[in-house]
C-alpha cells in the first residue's frame, strides 16, 4: 500500500529550508518584498519553535512565522515593521504574555488541503504549551482593492464578516476563531492588494493560566563577579586549583550568579613545566584540558556558580585552539572559540581560529562570550545580541595599558551600541619562568548602556589596576529590556536595516 501513501507533515524550520522558503515566497506573493535570508535566519535563530512548516512529499508547501511579545508595549496603529523590529523579530520577548503570527504561506498549487488550517493549529498548540494568554495577527485584505472606490476599509471588513463577500485570507481567519479587534492603516507598505490596510486580529487562549497581573518584572537582578587573577609562579596543578577555588568561594559568598576568569590564565601552569619553546609549551599545557574542565565543573556545581572559565589552549585534531567554556552550575558544558587571533599568538603559539558565535541559554539568561581580541570586531557583538544575548562574558590578556584600553573601551563602545551590558576580566602580575608571557596589564569591569536607567558613566564597578582583586556588581535584565523598548535612544530598533545589514556566513571546514 505504500506506493498510495502521501505524506504530510507539520514540523519546525531548519536553516536548510532558508532557500525553498524564499522560493515558496516568491509563488505566494509575487509583487511584494520578499524575505530576506538573514531575516529569516534570525527567527530561527532566535525563535525556532515559533517557525513552522507544512512539508508534503518532501516538499514544504506552507509555512508560518511568529514571535512573543507584550502586546500592551505597542501602539494599537502599530506596524508590521514596528512588531517584527524590521522582519528580524530582535524584538521577540521569551517571557510575553501574547504569541504574534507575521506571515503565513501556502503555496497556490496545494490550497485546498488544508495547509493554512494545519499551521493555525500548530500556532494554537505552541500557544497552549507556552500558555500565552492569545495569538493576535495583522491580517491582510488582499480582495479589498476590488471595493476601494466603493467602501472604506471598515465596511469592507463588516461585509466580510457578515459573509455578503469572500476575503480568501481574512475569512479563513474568521473561520479559525479568530475576531476583529481593529484596522490598522500603513500596516505592510507594500500590500497594495490590501492598499496597506491589515485587520488586527486576536485568538483567545481558553486553557490560560494568569502568570501575573503587571507588564513589566519589577526587576531580574543577575550578580557578576569578576576575577583580577594575579599571574605567580606555582609549583603544581593542585596549587593552581586552589586559588581558582579561593575564587569560585569568593564569588558563592557574594550570592554571584557569574564568575568570570581571565583569558589563557592557564597558562600559569607553564611556570612549573620548564618549557622553553613557546609553541611545545602550549601543547604540553593543552595536556591539562581534562583536569581544568573537571575541575571548573566540580567547582560550579558545588558552589552553585555559573563560571566563565577563562580561557585555556585547547589542541584538537593536531591544532592549538584558545577556548573559553562556560561551566553551568547545573553541570552542563559549553564552549566558544576564540575567531581573531592576534598576531602575536599566531606568532609565537600558531594558534587556530574559531568560525562560530554561540549564544548560550543560562539560568539566567541568554549570554556570549567574546575573548579578548574579538570584542574588538564590533560585527560579533551585533549578531551576538541578534541572537539573544543580554551580556557578553570577555576575558582578555594584555600586556601593557594601550591593549588593555583597547578592550576597555570597545567592550564600552559594545555595551552602548548593542544596548547590552559587558563584562571583561584581565590577569596581571607576571609569569617570570614563562617565555612569551610579559608583564600583565588590567582593570575590570562591568559595563552598561549609557542612559538614565543604568549606573553612572555606563560603569556598573571596576577593579583597582594591576592589583589581584575582583569586582561584584548587579546588572538588571528587565531595565535593560525596557531600554530596548523605550530608551533615550534606542540602538537595537532605529538601525536601517534597508541600507545595511550584518551577516553571519556559515563556515563548514572539511
Amino acid at each position: 500500500m505504500s506506493k498510495y501513501e502521501k505524506k504530510i507533515l507539520v514540523r519546525n524550520l531548519r536553516m536548510e529550508d532558508i532557500d525553498e522558503l524564499m522560493e515558496l515566497w516568491k509563488r505566494c506573493f509575487p509583487n511584494m518584498q520578499p524575505w530576506k535570508r538573514s531575516q529569516l535566519e534570525s527567527h530561527i535563530n532566535i525563535f525556532p519553535e515559533g517557525q513552522f512548516c507544512v512539508e508534503f512529499e518532501d516538499k514544504i508547501v506552507g509555512s508560518c512565522s511568529s514571535l512573543i511579545v507584550n502586546f500592551d508595549e505597542y501602539d494599537d496603529q502599530h506596524t508590521w515593521d514596528v512588531i517584527t523590529d524590521n522582519g528580524y523579530i530582535t524584538n521577540h520577548d521569551p517571557d510575553g504574555f501574547n504569541l504574534y503570527g507575521i506571515e503565513v504561506m501556502v503555496d497556490p498549487e496545494y490550497r485546498r488541503m488544508k495547509i493554512g488550517h494545519r499551521l493555525y493549529e500548530a500556532r494554537k498548540e505552541l500557544a497552549r504549551r507556552l500558555n500565552l494568554r492569545s495569538i493576535i495577527i495583522g491580517g491582510r485584505i488582499p480582495n479589498y482593492h476590488k471595493y476601494r472606490s466603493e467602501m472604506t476599509p471598515r465596511a469592507y471588513v463588516d461585509e466580510v464578516e457578515k459573509h455578503n463577500i469572500y476575503d480568501p485570507v481574512l475569512s479563513f481567519q474568521l473561520l479559525e476563531g479568530f475576531t476583529i479587534k481593529r484596522v490598522n492603516a500603513r500596516y505592510l507598505p507594500d500590500d497594495a492588494a490590501s492598499a496597506s490596510f491589515a485587520t488586527l486580529m486576536e485568538w483567545n487562549n481558553i486553557d490560560y493560566r494568569p502568570k501575573s497581573r503587571r507588564v513589566y518584572r519589577a526587576a531580574f537582578p543577575v550578580r557578576i563577579c569578576t576575577v583580577q587573577y594575579m599571574m605567580k609562579k606555582i609549583d603544581s596543578f593542585a596549587e593552581f586549583a586552589r586559588q581558582v577555588e579561593y575564587y569560585v568561594d569568593v564569588a558563592a559568598d557574594f550570592g554571584s550568579d557569574f564568575a568570570l576568569f581571565p583569558e589563557i590564565f592557564t597558562t600559569q601552569l607553564m611556570s612549573f613545566l620548564e618549557e622553553k619553546r613557546p609553541d611545545e609549551a602550549v601543547r604540553r599545557l593543552a595536556t591539562y584540558t581534562e583536569q581544568y574542565i573537571e575541575l571548573f565543573t566540580e567547582l560550579a556545581v558545588r558552589y552553585n556558580v555559573n563560571i566563565v572559565g577563562g580561557s585555556h589552549f585547547v589542541e584538537e585534531q593536531g591544532d592549538i585552539f584558545n577556548v573559553a567554556y562556560l561551566f553551568r552550575r547545573d553541570g552542563t558544558i559549553e564552549k566558544q572559540y576564540k575567531i581573531h587571533a592576534t598576531p602575536n599568538e599566531r606568532k609565537w603559539w600558531g594558534i587556530a581560529e574559531g568560525n562560530e558565535v554561540h549564544v548560550f541559554d543560562t539560568d539566567c539568561g541568554k549570554i556570549a562570550i567574546q575573548i579578548c581580541y574579538d570584542i574588538e570586531f564590533p560585527e560579533l557583538a551585533r549578531i551576538a545580541v541578534d541572537q539573544g544575548a543580554n551580556i557578553i562574558f570577555t576575558p582578555f590578556c594584555t600586556e601593557d595599558r594601550q591593549g588593555y584600553l583597547r578592550v576597555r573601551y570597545c567592550a564600552q563602545a559594545r555595551a552602548i551600541e548593542n544596548q547590552v551590558y559587558t563584562v571583561i576580566a584581565g590577569t596581571v602580575g607576571n609569569l617570570t619562568h614563562v617565555e612569551n608571557m610579559d608583564i600583565q596589564y588590567a582593570q575590570s569591569g562591568i559595563f552598561a548602556p549609557s542612559d538614565f536607567a543604568f549606573a553612572r558613566d555606563g560603569i556598573v564597578g571596576e577593579c583597582d589596576a594591576n592589583v589581584e582583586t575582583v569586582v561584584v556588581g548587579d546588572v538588571d535584565l528587565e531595565i535593560l529590556r525596557r531600554s530596548r523598548n523605550s530608551g533615550s535612544v534606542r540602538q537595537l530598533r532605529d538601525r536601517r536595516r534597508d541600507l545595511y545589514e550584518v551577516k553571519l556566513k556559515n563556515l563548514k571546514l572539511e
